[in-house]
């Protein structure tokens, strides 16, 4: 016999976390019979995808805003010296 736990919580409450994890209503209330989906973080909004980061392990947040990081400082670097230098002839 198997046990399931029980939680009564609101159907506001059940959407809210349906959403945060990209789950259908009945995916969440039947988690047995759904199976992981893959997500894919381009089909995010900024906030959700901020929420997917913060749920990354912390080394791997590290390495990620290190990228990011990287990045914007590429970015900036290019945009100064396109700005500020003339032309190489």
């Amino acid at each position: 016999m198997q046990i399931t736990p029980r939680w009564d919580i609101s159907i506001e409450v059940a959407d809210k976390l349906a959403r945060f994890f990209g789950l259908t209503l009945d995916e969440l209330v039947h988690l047995e019979d759904a199976s992981p989906k893959e997500i894919w973080i381009e089909d995010k909004t900024v906030n959700v995808k901020v929420q997917l980061i913060a749920q990354l392990e912390e080394e791997d947040k590290l390495a990620f805003y290190r990228i990011i990081d990287s990045m914007i400082t590429r970015t900036k670097f290019q945009d100064f010296f396109q700005k500020n230098l003339p032309p190489a002839q």
